[in-house]
């Protein structure tokens, strides 16, 4: 008698991205798509009536407006239905974690899975998806710096990033939760120069960075891995 077949439970990964009236400001769009067995699937999207005004330097990134969301819901209405993924995926997860206290996790970060997998050059999800050739299917109407379009390609980088690595997602939820290097200055006057070039010229700058109280861990954590490299 042949033995009854045991179903294999897949994870659901599900894509996260938001985009906000500001940095430090409340969600206007949030935007899901879900991995599951190595297909994306499953896209929903919601504007968001914020709590504050939008900064115009935020709608030049995204296009929203407040004319667009003045009739939209709270994000307390909508939030229930990107609940119940296995893990989340976000690029720059740190971000929309914050923006998002309700989505318990576990998280991983495809920002910080390119800075592992590929050091040099830029880790912008733009940016990889151009210097690495992913071509992801977008649905027409949609296009960058808008959750679900951002959710695309996010979602096709890790796919590529999982191809090529075969982290399982123990290691990648470990990258996620570890300090990682940068490649280049990405600010102030040594803009674009590697760590350990600035390192070599200018250590009193960095001596300075670091005794900033809001320098990131990943930027105060490549700072003393480039002045290590030297000294």
């Amino acid at each position: 008698m042949p033995k009854p077949t045991q179903e294999i439970s897949m994870p659901i990964f599900r894509v996260i991205d938001t985009e906000t009236t500001s940095f430090e400001g409340g969600i206007v769009e949030i935007a899901s798509v879900d991995i599951v067995n190595g297909e994306i699937c499953n896209p929903i999207s919601d504007f968001v009536r914020p709590s504050e005004p939008i900064s115009f330097e935020a709608m030049a990134i995204h296009h929203i407006t407040e004319e667009m969301v003045a009739d939209a819901p709270p994000l307390d209405a909508v939030i229930d239905k990107y609940l119940g993924a296995d893990v989340y995926v976000a690029h720059n997860a740190a971000f929309d974690r914050e923006k998002l206290p309700m989505i318990a996790g576990p998280w991983i970060c495809t920002l910080k899975l390119s800075r592992k997998l590929w050091p040099e050059g830029g880790h912008g999800n733009q940016y990889l998806r151009y210097a690495k050739d992913i071509n992801p299917y977008v649905p027409e109407g949609l296009y960058p710096h808008r959750a679900l379009y951002d959710c695309y390609v996010t979602a096709a980088i890790l796919l590529r990033m999982n191809k090529e690595a075969r982290w399982t997602i123990s290691q990648m939820r470990e990258i996620t939760n570890s300090p990682s290097l940068l490649h280049v200055m990405p600010f102030g006057k040594h803009k674009g120069k590697t760590f350990v070039e600035i390192a070599g010229i200018d250590a009193g700058y960095f001596r300075w960075l670091l005794g900033q109280s809001d320098v990131s861990e990943d930027l105060e954590f490549t700072i003393k891995h480039a002045m290590g490299a030297m000294f």
